[in-house]
């Protein structure tokens, strides 16, 4: 067992079949990320097959992409309410304004946890095909967390965050690039999530960005619907190792299969088709307040998580390139249908 973003969890295992369809865990009310080490492995053959799906033509600009990452990360920390994350955002709209999508700003604030005194918190939601009355969410965090905890030597080091925040960003800016010649099966919606770890001890608050989003939906329902959801968060190791998240697995089983079938079809390895990790992210607070069957990207097997070694140096470009392939073919099938999981 490893430590989660903030403390050792107390969790209960259970075992599981080989389909790993009735795994849960008992866990403290605190934010865990990692809970327990998976003890069902699925099987390869089982991983259903995207009927007549035929691979897109994309032209993935691998070192374009990773200045894009680069650039976030010359920034420093991007901690929710600071000049950083300011200057993040104007980079973000700046880029995003060149492809002819609709940028819009969700404002809301909080409480500062430590004085009290409120920040300004803004999810930045970039819409292609803004039109399209069916669409799927694609999300990311991209503030960094105020210190480096997990780092031994400096823990109130600056934590620059560059697999842990900036990944995703850098993600959408190249995806970007494609999203018109792929021709998406439904409308799509980036939404890049303030606030998910401004956290500053073990009792501290979570997922603001995404909570503050999925409540909207749920109590302002849109013109449109979400017909599901991926979160991808620390996505650009060096040995990468996608293993199927335990909370999509439950809670969208149809999206989760889909996207590592989609990996499989092309070949990306990286994709694990096997559980590892039970993991608290953005994607909770869309499947559960929203409604939106949501998955999660990660791969938690990162050294160099909340250490100030987490730095552009530490991340892959190539590692970058195969999540945005596969992401992109995934958007031309999505082959989930309004009230699937």
């Amino acid at each position: 067992m490893r430590n989660c973003d903030h403390d050792t969890p107390t969790s209960s295992q259970r075992s599981a079949n080989r389909l790993a369809t009735a795994l849960a865990a008992v866990c403290s009310g605190r934010r865990l990320r990692l809970v327990i080490l998976a003890l069902a492995v699925l099987a390869p053959a089982l991983l259903p097959k995207t009927a007549g799906a035929q691979n897109v033509n994309i032209n993935w600009d691998t070192r374009r992409a990773f200045e894009y990452l680069q650039k976030v990360c010359e920034i420093g920390p991007r901690v929710s309410g600071t000049d950083g994350m300011l200057k993040q955002q104007t980079l973000i709209i700046d880029h995003f304004r060149q492809f002819g999508c609709e940028i819009r700003a969700q404002a809301f604030d909080v409480a500062h946890p430590q004085t009290g005194v409120p920040v300004r918190m803004t999810n930045l939601v970039i819409s292609f095909d803004p039109s399209a009355k069916q669409r799927v969410v694609l999300g990311c965090h991209y503030d960094t967390r105020p210190f480096p905890d997990q780092d031994r030597v400096r823990p109130r080091g600056p934590f620059i965050g560059a697999n842990d925040g900036a990944s995703g960003v850098a993600l959408f800016m190249e995806m970007a690039h494609h999203m018109k010649t792929i021709k998406p099966r439904y409308g799509v919606d980036f939404v890049l999530f303030d606030g998910e770890e401004l956290v500053y001890d073990e009792f501290g608050k979570y997922f603001l960005g995404s909570e503050y989003f999925a409540r909207w939906y749920r109590d302002n329902p849109p013109d449109y619907q979400y017909v599901c959801g991926v979160v991808a968060d620390m996505v650009a190791d060096k040995n990468l190792e996608l293993y199927i998240e335990r909370n999509s697995w439950k809670m969208a089983p149809k999206v989760t299969q889909s996207l590592w079938a989609t990996a499989r079809n092309m070949q990306v390895k990286e994709f694990v088709y096997s559980q590892k990790y039970e993991i608290r992210d953005d994607h909770l607070a869309l499947n559960e307040i929203a409604g939106i069957p949501t998955a999660d990207i990660i791969d938690f097997d990162y050294p160099y998580w909340h250490t100030t070694r987490d730095t552009a140096r530490s991340c892959s470009a190539t590692s970058l390139a195969k999540v945005g392939r596969v992401l992109l073919q995934w958007l031309t099938e999505v082959p989930i249908e309004p009230g699937d999981k």
